[in-house]
């Protein structure tokens, strides 16, 4: 379990507020406008009205005591480049913050951030390549060139096992897993023979997962 503040509680922020409790953390919600700290109340440990551009509010906090903090401000970008900066000045151990563009991520950086995550524009990514796509169901980026696709099998890989079909000598793919009535099983043998009730878990790049399934 995590000790973790979240500052800013619009949809992002509230969002991720609620995950974080949800996964057993210790959540405190900060926002300064009421309406959104009552509404949070339910689903966090505990929330405050404050403004996080004061130093003295942040200090009342214990900022330091955070295993992380994560700067979800996403309608005034001052604000957040002022939290994210006043909570690595007053020893903050790891900083998140949410930015909107590319100049938000450098400022942000140079201030003290740890790292910047993009909800908007990760969302955006993931439905044009999650709707673009016949056989995609699912995507999962983890760097520019590589990512993990969940996907159905084709209709000329059923009845065959991984190892017949050769996916990696042939694809440049890797399966990882498969998953069956909603559960995913990471276990995979060479022996597994395709159906057509499972969805495949592979990890690859985009070019290659559109020569395979073209």
């Amino acid at each position: 379990m995590k000790s973790i503040l979240v500052v800013g509680l619009g949809r992002f922020g509230k969002c991720a507020a609620k995950k974080l409790h949800e996964l057993g953390h210790e959540v405190l919600a900060v926002d300064n406008v009421e309406e959104r700290v009552n509404d949070a109340l339910p689903y966090v440990t505990d929330a405050m009205i404050g403004d996080t551009t004061s130093r003295s509010f942040l200090e009342s906090l214990g900022v330091s005591n955070y295993d992380f903090c994560l700067v979800a401000i996403g309608d005034n970008f001052q604000n957040s480049l002022e939290t994210t900066s006043l909570l690595k000045e007053m020893g903050a151990k790891y900083v998140v913050s949410r930015a909107a563009r590319n100049v938000h991520k450098k400022f942000l950086l140079r201030n003290g951030a740890d790292e910047v995550v993009y909800p908007e524009r990760q969302l955006a990514e993931w439905t044009a390549i999650r709707y673009s796509s016949d056989h995609v169901f699912d995507y999962i980026e983890l760097d520019e060139s590589c990512a993990i696709y969940e996907i159905e099998v084709p209709d000329h890989w059923v009845g065959h096992t991984i190892d017949e079909m050769k996916i990696r000598k042939n694809h440049g793919l890797n399966i990882v897993g498969i998953r069956r009535d909603g559960k995913v099983n990471m276990e995979v043998t060479p022996d597994l023979v395709f159906d057509k009730e499972m969805r495949i878990l592979l990890a690859g790049n985009r070019k290659n997962i559109e020569k395979c399934f073209k």
